[in-house]
């Protein structure tokens, strides 16, 4: 899939190097519920075991098509919000240098478009925990709407307990127009 910047492409064992390069900084894992990844096979394991469902992609820049970010609509029976085959849960991050830019936006409306229109879903659902305002940020930007607040969500990767804010949004709702 492809954006005016940015490419989303199937992980490769070859970004292995890439994804470790931005995972390893303690800026973007843990506000996301990850540890920091502690090297280049711990984020080769990722690729091969988190990053290998079937609408997980690389953010990509058009220009050099190296991964910066990651990007995943997670379908039922992999996310604790999907209920029906016609809902998914979106998740994302990016890399710290591309924090700011629009990228992840930009990102998130071509999985919504994919959601939407190839996919033939009827709601997209994503979350964040409380803190990650530039998360919450993109969601708004998205035309995403609050359903709930839930208290002592379970954040495994880091054995704690956080608050956790979840939105949702409907193929009604989506106004591809905005963009």
């Amino acid at each position: 899939m492809e954006t005016q910047r940015l490419l989303l492409r199937r992980w490769r064992e070859s970004d292995a190097e890439d994804l470790y390069f931005y995972a390893r900084d303690p800026e973007v894992g843990p506000i996301a519920g990850w540890p920091p990844h502690e090297s280049v096979e711990e984020s080769l394991s990722v690729i091969q075991n988190v990053l290998s469902g079937p609408e997980a992609y690389a953010i990509c820049l058009k220009e050099d098509g190296r991964a910066i970010g990651a990007i995943e609509l997670k379908l039922k029976g992999h996310s604790d919000l999907v209920e029906g085959d016609d809902e998914g849960e979106l998740g994302y991050w990016l890399g710290k240098p591309f924090w700011g830019r629009g990228l992840m936006p930009e990102a998130v409306r071509e999985m919504l478009r994919h959601a939407f229109e190839d996919l033939g879903m009827a709601r997209v659902w994503c979350a964040y925990y409380d803190g990650n305002t530039k998360s919450k940020r993109v969601q708004e930007k998205c035309g995403f709407r609050y359903r709930w607040t839930s208290r002592d969500v379970d954040v495994p990767l880091l054995h704690e307990k956080r608050t956790g804010h979840v939105n949702c949004l409907t193929k009604e709702e989506w106004r591809p127009d905005l963009y």
